[in-house]
């Protein structure tokens, strides 16, 4: 879905007048008639918008697979992917059950289940890609899991992804380490922290993130979870909000509307301890210009939440077999390693390096430096992601009780 029904309106008719038809189960086990019908077909990949270097990888992978496949990639810029789950449904509803607006999504968690609950993704497939082989399944296992619900062959992975946390070492030599010593800090320093305003993403991770670091039993996570017992477990989150939320960033009045506004709030100064989903996020910031070299990067002492990204085919789409190649090429170790670039992106390979034929590995051997990304051992094993009914209650309590205006 785009950003106005008008526009909603012309990308459906531009579908229609512009995509070749799939038929209804390219097969990707026979992967030379997928990339036969997938020439001529335009791809309309609901993906979140809201970071450039994001957008600018998109952007070259859309110039790729137009180049060696003769797939027209086009990013439609989603603020929220519940706004493509949403266009799903809406299709679903009104019986359109071929020539969907929407062929591949930027999915997890909450809006992945949505769709495979109601049996609205085309699949299984992500398993048959060619370039499956070389994915880190043993060694990174969120590759077929996402946030507790097994994947299934319904989506495949494309990005590593970990919550860390980042200070600039100048002016805060020793950052805090666990969600109370957070909270001393705050009332030492107020105003120097901040958080995106959920469901922004990494707004929402925060919370996840503190209720791991606040609940006795936090397994409880990753099972789903009534209302009623939702009311018990989360009253330690919003007891610690309540002192947290006047020593944030501009008295919790207003929140950076994602993790950029974040970046550039310390950039600027205003902060001093920030959050990032992307563990290279901030030595491609150093990189770029945009943080200081004095920006460094570290993990809490119990662990951060971590998991994969992935791309979902809707059971409707237009163009399947397209979407499968431009899955397919996202998986290539090209691609890998350049999302993995700390001067391009920096997000971390879902790839096993070391299985990578010699050519392929080059990719990855020649990637410049990254001063301020943690190395596997410093990042540690990742906490699971909680199951989705968490993730859907805390935003709306949070929302209910602490949203502003943005």
């Amino acid at each position: 879905m785009l950003q106005s029904p008008a526009l909603a309106l012309v990308a459906f008719l531009a579908v229609l007048a512009f995509n070749t038809p799939a038929s209804a189960s390219p097969d990707p086990a026979d992967w030379d008639a997928v990339l036969t019908e997938a020439r001529g077909q335009r791809v309309y990949w609901h993906a979140w918008g809201g970071d450039a270097r994001v957008n600018d990888f998109i952007a070259w992978v859309g110039r790729e697979t137009r180049a060696r496949y003769g797939v027209d990639l086009r990013q439609v810029k989603v603020s929220d992917t519940a706004e493509a789950v949403s266009q799903v449904l809406g299709e679903k509803g009104a019986g359109r059950d071929t020539g969907g607006a929407v062929d591949l999504i930027w999915i997890n968690g909450e809006n992945f289940a949505t769709l495979k609950q109601n049996k609205l993704l085309f699949g299984p497939w992500a398993q048959q890609l060619p370039n499956w082989r070389y994915v880190d399944v043993g060694g990174k296992p969120t590759v077929l899991e996402d946030f507790t619900l097994a994947t299934e062959g319904y989506e495949a992975p494309w990005i590593m992804a970990q919550l860390v946390f980042y200070h600039d070492s100048r002016r805060l030599p020793e950052p805090p380490l666990s969600m109370p010593a957070l909270l001393a800090w705050a009332r030492a320093h107020p105003g120097r922290f901040a958080y995106p305003q959920p469901p922004d993403f990494l707004g929402t991770t925060f919370l996840k993130q503190a209720l791991y670091g606040l609940l006795e039993d936090p397994s409880v996570l990753l099972k789903p979870v009534s209302q009623d017992a939702f009311d018990t477990l989360s009253r330690p989150l919003w007891d610690f909000l309540e002192q947290l939320t006047p020593l944030l960033w501009r008295s919790g009045q207003a929140y950076p509307n994602n993790g950029a506004r974040l970046r550039q709030l310390m950039a600027d100064g205003e902060i001093d301890l920030a959050l990032s989903f992307n563990p290279g996020e901030v030595s491609t910031s150093i990189a770029t210009f945009e943080l200081p070299d004095s920006v460094r990067t570290y993990v809490l002492s119990g662990g951060t939440i971590g998991n994969s990204s992935f791309v979902a085919i809707p059971y409707n789409a237009n163009a399947i077999a397209g979407s499968m190649v431009v899955a397919n090429f996202l998986l290539s170790a090209e691609a890998q390693a350049r999302q993995q670039n700390p001067r391009i992106w920096g997000s971390p390979s879902v790839l096993a390096i070391d299985r990578l034929p010699a050519a392929e590995r080059r990719w990855f051997d020649q990637l410049p430096s990254a001063a301020a990304s943690l190395s596997a051992e410093q990042l540690g094993v990742p906490l699971p992601e909680p199951h989705p009914q968490w993730t859907e209650r805390l935003e709306q309590h949070w929302q209910q009780s602490y949203g502003v205006s943005r």
